[in-house]
């Protein structure tokens, strides 16, 4: 079971910068399905991949889905490699992106963001437009369920807004 609240602290605390993207943030704009991990997309540059390291050193993370055994260090050197990791970790499983199909790389989110608190944790957070986007651009078919109650969400904030409530 994935332990949400703890690995955004364990983000936020860390001084990481991230937004986060799918079944969360589909979770945060009213969607009804559940998550088994948290996706996040983290800036890039130097700085936040070592706060990145730093910040997972002590929790054990592993690629998900990767024999036992397998040689893996994720740290400074293999974040700077490579771009988006899927996890397992002590506190659960967890997506760390460098860019996604549909939104780009953390920069390119920003100005698609909104600033919410999930599990009594201010962060940022994709607004629903762009997850929209990206859901479709990722095209699995998981993705592709989601997409229909997402946009009803959207319409129906859409009415309101046009209501003015």
């Amino acid at each position: 079971m994935t332990n949400f609240r703890e690995i955004l602290l364990l983000l936020e605390r860390g001084g990481v910068q991230f937004v986060v993207i799918g079944g969360v943030a589909a979770t945060v704009h009213g969607a009804s399905r559940l998550t088994r991990d948290i996706d996040v997309v983290y800036a890039r540059d130097r700085e936040n991949i070592r706060k990145l390291a730093a910040a997972f050193a002590s929790r054990g993370p592993y690629l998900r889905g990767a024999p036992p055994g397998l040689p893996f260090r994720f740290d400074e050197k293999t974040i700077a490699l490579g771009l988006n990791f899927t996890l397992t970790t002590d506190l659960g499983d967890v997506d760390l992106l460098g860019e996604i199909a549909g939104g780009g790389r953390f920069e390119d989110l920003l100005p698609h963001s909104v600033r919410v608190s999930i599990y009594s944790v201010s962060c940022l957070c994709v607004d629903l437009p762009t997850l929209i986007r990206s859901k479709r651009a990722a095209g699995r078919p998981k993705d592709l369920e989601a997409i229909a109650e997402l946009e009803a969400l959207l319409a129906e904030r859409e009415r309101e807004n046009a209501r003015g409530d």
